[in-house]
């Protein structure tokens, strides 16, 4: 299996032992991302929809570091601190896809999720 590391300063730098994201072969795996500012590696602090734009933002970068797109992606999964904000959710995530190439996706109301943020994604991607 061949392994690389993805790695880039326009997304947030890990707070953790993991990478932004790990290519096998010929398939992605981004960690979640939250709504961290990557320049100053600051939590981001506006409306659901505003976070959701750069947490989309963030992996757009991540995939873009790793010379792909969300053509690409065939599987996320949004975890969401309240299901309340589903709908505004998905009208920002949405506006990145195309119906009919659109991924696979799970979207989970958990009870808390790193720094108490209010939505983390998390993507696969195949070449």
């Amino acid at each position: 299996m061949k392994k690389q590391i993805i790695i880039t300063p326009l997304a947030p730098a890990p707070i953790g032992p993991y990478n932004q994201a790990v290519k096998a072969n010929d398939t992605l795996y981004i960690s979640g991302q939250i709504p961290i500012v990557p320049a100053s590696m600051e939590l981001f602090h506006g409306t659901i929809e505003e976070e959701t734009e750069l947490v989309m933002q963030n992996l757009k970068s991540i995939l873009e570091a790793a010379e792909m797109s969300f053509e690409q992606v065939v599987k996320t999964s949004i975890f969401l601190s309240d299901m309340e904000n589903f709908g505004k959710v998905n009208e920002v995530y949405g506006r990145y896809f195309e119906d009919k190439t659109a991924p696979a996706r799970e979207t989970v109301a958990v009870k808390t999720l790193p720094k108490s943020v209010r939505i983390e994604i998390s993507m696969i991607a195949v070449e």
